[in-house]
C-alpha cells in the first residue's frame, strides 16, 4: 500500500497528481483499502463506494494524462457525510436505522460539484441519526455505533459529522464533507484534531442534503489544514437554482502568502469561562502565539439570550422537517432511547416563540456584525471540553457555567468559522481554536487560521495507532 500518501494535505497530493508522480488510481486503492480495513474500528464508514471510486479514479487518470487537469482536487479521494444524496443505488441512510435502505436517483449539488472538480468519492461516512435532530444526548445515537476517536477509541469523535471527523483523522480519506446546524463540523474538528470550516449560510448549496433546519443548515469540509478547507470550499461554493437560499456571489479562494500580514483579532469577554483547564491553557498559549502576527483585544457584546434564540429556531424547524416521520411513529426505530420521544417535545414550541426568536435573530445578527466590524475575526476555544468518553452523555461533560455563545451567534446569524488544532492535553486529546468572521469573510478567517498554523505544528501530528 502506498502509505507515504496518507496524511498528506490536499495541496501536497494535488501537486503529486498534477506532476504525475502519483496516479489517481493508486490513491484510490490506498484510501479504499483503509476505509475497508480501518473504518470499522472507528464506526466511521457506512458504505465504501469502491466501484464508483475506481471508475472516477480511472477517468481522472485519463484526463490528466491527456492534459485536462481540473485543479487541486482532481484525482483526490474524499468521503461524504451520509446525509448527501448519491445516485447509482448507493444508500443514503441519514445515520438512522429506519432509512438504512434509502436510495435516491440523483446526486446532491455538493457531490456533483466535487465530481466536476475531479474528486473521487470513496465512501459514505457515518453520522449521528438524523443529524441529531431528535435531541440525542450520547454518542451511541447511530445505527453504525458511536463514533470512536482515532486519538483514543474510548472517546467520542463529536457529532453529528462523526464519521467525517474520524475518517480524516485516521487517514481514511484526505478530506470529507460534513454539515453543521450547530456544532456538527466544529465539534468533530475539535475532538479529532482537524481543520473544519463552517461556511457562511448560503455559501454552499444544500440541495440533496437531508434538511434538519432550513435556516441554520450548512455544508462544509473537514480537512488536515485550513488551506485545504479553502481549496474544497472553492469547489463546492456558488449559487444553485435548486437551493434558493444560495448567494449569487462567486467564491474564489485567496491563498496568497500571509507572511508579513498583521491581523486584528478579538476575544469576547467571558467566552473562555467554563472551559476545562487544558482547553483554557492551550487557548491562552494560542493567543500568545498569535500575538506574533496579530493585535488582540477583548470585547464585550450586549447581553441577549443567544442560545435560546438559536435553539428555539432549531427545535421548531427540525420538528417541521420531520413532521411526517414523527407522526408515523417511526421514531421508535431510532437507536438512541431519548430519540424515541425527543421529537414530540419539539412539536410543542409555540408559534409565537418561534416568531419572536426570528425577530431576535435579526437583532442578534446586526449586533454581531457591528461588534465584529473592526476585526478580522473573533477567536475562542472551539469547544469548552476535549472529546468525552464514548459511554458518557456528552451534555453531562460540559461544565455548568460554560456557554456556547460563539456557536449560538455564529449559527444563528449564519457566520463562517474555521477550527484548527491548538494543542493536546496530557492524555493526548486534541483541543481547537476557532476563528469566526463576518458573513462571506471566509478568505479572511482562513488567512488568519493559516497564519496560526504557520506558527505551530499541531496539524502535522496524527494518531499513533493509525500512522502507516
Amino acid at each position: 500500500m502506498a502509505a507515504e500518501y496518507v496524511f498528506k494535505s490536499i495541496r501536497e497530493l494535488g501537486g503529486l497528481v498534477k506532476s504525475r508522480q502519483v496516479s489517481p488510481v493508486e490513491l484510490a486503492e490506498t484510501f479504499l483499502k483503509r476505509l475497508e480495513t480501518i473504518g470499522p474500528t472507528y464506526n466511521s464508514v457506512v458504505t465504501v463506494t469502491r466501484e464508483l471510486a475506481m471508475e472516477q479514479a480511472r477517468r481522472a487518470e485519463s484526463e490528466i494524462a491527456s492534459g485536462d487537469y481540473k485543479g487541486p482536487l482532481h484525482g483526490i479521494p474524499w468521503g461524504a457525510k451520509d446525509l448527501l444524496a448519491t445516485s447509482g443505488g448507493i444508500p443514503t441512510t441519514w445515520g438512522a436505522a429506519p432509512f438504512r435502505e434509502q436510495v435516491f436517483d440523483y446526486d446532491a449539488t455538493v457531490v456533483r460539484k466535487l465530481r466536476e472538480a475531479g474528486a473521487v468519492l470513496a465512501g459514505k461516512l457515518a453520522m449521528v441519526e438524523l443529524a441529531g435532530g431528535m435531541g440525542y444526548r450520547q454518542p451511541n445515537a447511530s445505527f453504525t455505533g458511536p463514533g470512536r476517536n482515532p486519538w483514543n477509541r474510548d472517546t467520542w469523535t463529536g457529532g453529528s459529522s462523526s464519521g467525517s471527523g474520524a475518517s480524516v483523522a485516521a487517514g481514511l480519506v484526505p478530506f470529507a464533507i460534513g454539515s453543521e446546524t450547530w456544532g456538527s463540523i466544529l465539534s468533530p474538528a475539535n475532538n479529532c484534531g482537524l481543520a473544519g470550516l463552517r461556511p457562511t449560510f448560503g455559501r454552499v448549496s444544500r440541495y440533496g442534503a437531508m434538511a434538519l433546519c432550513w435556516t441554520l443548515d450548512k455544508l462544509g469540509p473537514l480537512c488536515l489544514t485550513a488551506d485545504d478547507c479553502g481549496l474544497v470550499l472553492e469547489a463546492i461554493a456558488g449559487s444553485d437554482p435548486d437551493d434558493p437560499t444560495t448567494t449569487d456571489s462567486k467564491y474564489t479562494y485567496d491563498d496568497s502568502d500571509v507572511s508579513g500580514r498583521r491581523f486584528k483579532l478579538a476575544i469576547i469577554k467571558g467566552v473562555v469561562e467554563g472551559s476545562e483547564g487544558p482547553v483554557a491553557a492551550n487557548f491562552e498559549q494560542a493567543v500568545k502565539d498569535l500575538e506574533r502576527v496579530a493585535d488582540i483585544e477583548e470585547i464585550e457584546i450586549p447581553d441577549m439570550p443567544y442560545e435560546a434564540i438559536t435553539r428555539t429556531i432549531l427545535n421548531v424547524e427540525s420538528a417541521s422537517a420531520f413532521e411526517d416521520f414523527i407522526e408515523s411513529g417511526e421514531a421508535s426505530g431510532l437507536t438512541a432511547p431519548e430519540d424515541h420521544f425527543g421529537p414530540y417535545a419539539r412539536t410543542s414550541v409555540l408559534a409565537t416563540d418561534y416568531v419572536k426568536a426570528l425577530r431576535l435573530r435579526k437583532k442578534m445578527a446586526v449586533m454581531a456584525d457591528e461588534a465584529m466590524a473592526p476585526y478580522d475575526a473573533v477567536i475562542a476555544p472551539t469547544r469548552p471540553t476535549v472529546a468525552s468518553p464514548i459511554d458518557q452523555e456528552f451534555r453531562g461533560a460540559i461544565r455548568g457555567n460554560a456557554r456556547d455563545i460563539m456557536g449560538a451567534v455564529g449559527n444563528g446569524a449564519g457566520l463562517p468559522a474555521v477550527s484548527v488544532p491548538s494543542g493536546f492535553t496530557d492524555d493526548g486529546l486534541p483541543t481547537g481554536i476557532q476563528f469566526m468572521g463576518r458573513a462571506y469573510d471566509e478568505n479572511v478567517i482562513l488567512a488568519a487560521a493559516r497564519a496560526y498554523q504557520s506558527l505551530t505544528d499541531w496539524h502535522t501530528r496524527h494518531p499513533a495507532d493509525v500512522v502507516p
